[in-house]
């Protein structure tokens, strides 16, 4: 049996000492002016996250839920959205839209490629009549671990007029995400991924143009609506009650990661995610995603050897080792594995999960190879 756990999944991730500490603070008054004065400083590091100066719409709710919110807020029933779908989560975001109403043209790409930009440039050319209101899309696919040209697909959309809707849940601080620069209408995020907070808080970047489409938005919302948001916004409070521990956690998160500097977490992830491919590629073991360009910086999932069971070799390495992986998603499901390698993993348990599919993988793969190969990365 293991005695330690390895959590090398693509969120929740391993919560640090510090932000640990933080949330075991005693209660306080979440309509008092210490609360305030944690949320402002909060919300500024969020904007900081995102490199924008936007408005930060905080809530206690899971990234879905901020997707959710990031759908009521701009759009009506019957609106046309565009969804370009490479995975899981695109899926999610054109399910949560056609809830509501819209009338979603969904796009799906191959699994383990990106949005191409081509088919985006044509599919919003040919909306002559403007009756596209809104365009869909992950900065980063967790189920499929492709990163996705934001920057490019916005040009196209401004081009257009239409709003852009970024979920950014798993992708926001492994990979820059420049929302000011990019003009990024509406972007999501999560306290659980690259944040290193536990699930409980989404934080929704919204800039003027989106402000604008609020105002004529029709779909439901209550819980979720951004207007009572901004007000209470405004003397520091959130409108409803908030995850106070979680927000004492992501309070010391965002120092720590000041303290780290931007460039250096991009580097940091950028340097892991390359670590982990050159580790599998040694193992003979094929990538999803096989363009290095397009790949995850927080993310690689990889198939196992011909004969090998996806999910019982995780379940193997997870009872021998403590090294829990996360398996395929909706119809990648049982056919591979995924290795999470954001927020607060280290370089020697990204080691740690290597050796474990060495060991397990059998007499075909040279033992130590994985490892060194990952190794000369890091180094």
């Amino acid at each position: 049996m293991a005695f330690k756990e390895y959590l090398m999944i693509p969120g929740p991730t391993p919560v640090p000492a510090r932000v640990l500490t933080a949330m075991g603070r005693q209660m306080i008054n979440h309509r008092g002016p210490s609360f305030s004065s944690i949320i402002k400083e909060i919300v500024e590091g969020v904007q900081w996250a995102y490199q924008t100066k936007n408005d930060i719409i905080v809530l206690t709710t899971s990234g879905t839920g901020g997707m959710e919110s990031s759908i009521v807020n701009f759009l009506s029933p019957g609106d046309r959205v565009l969804s370009l779908n490479i995975g899981a989560f695109g899926n999610r975001f054109a399910k949560i839209a056609k809830a509501y109403g819209a009338d979603v043209d969904e796009v799906k790409f191959e699994r383990g490629k990106a949005v191409d930009l081509k088919t985006v440039e044509q599919k919003l050319s040919a909306d002559k009549d403007k009756k596209i209101k809104a365009v869909l899309v992950q900065q980063n696919e967790t189920s499929t671990g492709v990163l996705n040209d934001i920057k490019s697909i916005a040009e196209l959309v401004h081009k257009h007029g239409a709003l852009i809707i970024v979920d950014a849940v798993s992708g926001l601080l492994t990979a820059p995400l420049k929302v000011d620069e990019w003009g990024l209408d509406v972007v999501v995020s999560g306290s659980q991924k690259a944040f290193m907070v536990p699930p409980g808080l989404a934080f929704v970047s919204v800039n003027k143009k989106a402000w604008a489409a609020h105002e004529n938005a029709k779909m439901p919302r209550f819980y979720f609506d951004f207007k009572a948001a901004m007000k209470f916004a405004e003397i520091g409070e959130t409108p409803w009650t908030p995850a106070v521990s979680i927000v004492f956690g992501m309070q010391e998160a965002i120092r720590m990661l000041k303290e780290e500097g931007l460039d250096n977490i991009f580097a940091r992830h950028e340097k892991m995610a390359k670590a982990v491919r050159a580790g599998l590629r040694a193992l003979g073991l094929k990538l999803l995603v096989e363009d290095d360009k397009i790949a995850s910086r927080a993310v690689t999932p990889v198939f196992p050897p011909e004969g090998i069971e996806a999910d019982k070799l995780r379940k193997v390495v997870r009872e021998k080792y403590g090294v829990v992986l996360a398996g395929g998603q909706e119809d990648l499901k049982g056919k591979l594995f995924r290795i999470g390698h954001l927020g607060y993993i280290d370089k020697l348990e990204l080691l740690a999960a290597l050796a474990a599919l060495e060991i397990e993988l059998g007499t075909g793969v040279k033992k130590g190879a994985g490892v060194a190969a990952a190794e000369e990365v890091l180094a």
